[in-house]
């Protein structure tokens, strides 16, 4: 090869290399432009302190979250949401819920917001014997009721114009129409029966977790969550178990309720069976539950003029079941209810603080074990 030749190729591998530099610096900005423009314009901030509510639903994700976030001017664009929530390693860890977020955040901000539990609006949780209205409790303490949780989930620690207050939910409660609330048919007839007390939807509210709306009305959610409780009752095919029990559909949710109140863990189906023999031989249930359900306050030991008085749900002065169940039953109660124990138990006391039941099918033995609990300072009334 000659010296030119040699000459001509080495500038000709020169102008490659330039031209493969240029084609690389080139597609770099390229790229850098292009993923500028995707990401979109942006605001700066935590915000502008104009609070708005925003929802992921269940099954949602963020992609589906940041046009709507464009839309009401909370992000400045879904491009910028979605290269922040791509920048952010735990952004997959967002939760379904309602948040609390602001107007014109820069995105990676909300992004944040939706990682931060502060912002999240807690959901309403819902236990076993659970009740809609507060139980104040001897000695000072109060069990907030269902409507009152409602009111926090809403309202948060200090009501505020548009939430929903304890006063709105219980006068929907009481007064809008059973089928509209999605009361299930079985349980519609009596419950239109005590129109004006908000009592009637008692039990009617499944115990479990509850993503609501803070800011829908009091019949709506009422009605979110008396819808959802059916579902899960019905599930258990209540209709047909409560057949095979001898009892309706209302009255095995109501006692329930009364095995959710009465029984201890381990038990609950033992306990079922002591209501199923006592409605058949007939016998009064004589529960304490159903006496406390109608004081102002309670505790475990009831009086003699409390077991005296006269209620709609006082089990030592009346026949049968309450008129109501007396809390929300949680599954494993209205499936001791579908399912009890064999046995000819018609008694049961709680004799130690350690939580011991004792069953007997004789008035005797069970008069001796209430002496146990007299004495172990259980059934001993601060009254």
């Amino acid at each position: 090869m000659s010296t030119r030749q040699a000459a001509m190729r080495r500038t000709r591998g020169t102008a490659v290399l330039v031209v493969s530099i240029l084609l690389i610096v080139g597609l770099i900005a390229w790229i850098a432009i292009a993923r500028g423009g995707a990401s979109g314009k942006d605001f700066e901030g935590t915000g502008n302190g104009e609070e708005q509510v925003v929802e992921i639903p269940e099954g949602s994700n963020l992609s589906a979250l940041g046009p709507e976030l464009e839309k009401r001017g909370i992000v400045a664009s879904d491009g910028a949401f979605q290269t922040a929530a791509a920048n952010n390693p735990n952004a997959d860890s967002i939760q379904p819920g309602f948040y609390r977020l602001e107007g014109e955040m820069s995105a990676e901000s909300a992004v944040e917001a939706l990682l931060d539990p502060q912002h999240r609006i807690t959901p309403l949780q819902v236990y076993g014997g659970a009740t809609l209205m507060d139980i104040n409790i001897l000695g000072g303490q109060t069990r907030y009721g269902i409507l009152s949780m409602i009111q926090q989930v809403s309202c948060g620690d200090t009501p505020k114009p548009g939430c929903v207050t304890v006063d709105q939910l219980n006068d929907v409660a009481a007064n809008a129409d059973p089928a509209e609330l999605g009361v299930p048919e079985w349980a519609r007839e009596t419950v239109a029966g005590r129109a004006g007390d908000g009592k009637r939807l008692e039990g009617l509210i499944a115990p479990g977790e509850y993503i609501i709306d803070p800011h829908a009305d009091a019949k709506a959610i009422l009605t979110d969550l008396i819808t959802r409780s059916a579902k899960q009752y019905e599930d258990t095919d209540i209709v047909g178990r409560a057949k095979a029990v001898g009892l309706t559909p209302y009255e095995l949710l109501t006692a329930a309720s009364l095995v959710e109140r009465e029984a201890p863990a381990g038990e609950f189906d033992k306990v079922a069976r002591v209501i199923l023999n006592r409605l058949k031989a007939p016998m009064r249930l004589e529960f304490d539950s159903t006496v406390n359900y109608g004081l102002p306050s309670v505790e475990v030991a009831t009086t003699d003029a409390d077991r005296a008085r006269v209620t709609p749900w006082n089990t030592y002065a009346m026949d049968g079941l309450p008129q109501t169940p007396i809390a929300s039953p949680s599954m494993e109660a209205i499936e001791a209810m579908e399912h009890p124990a064999d046995g000819n138990w018609l008694f049961f006391v709680t004799v130690d603080k350690d939580g011991t039941t004792v069953f007997n099918d004789t008035f005797e033995g069970h008069l001796n074990d209430t002496q146990r609990a007299v004495d172990n300072g259980v059934l001993d009334s601060k009254r």
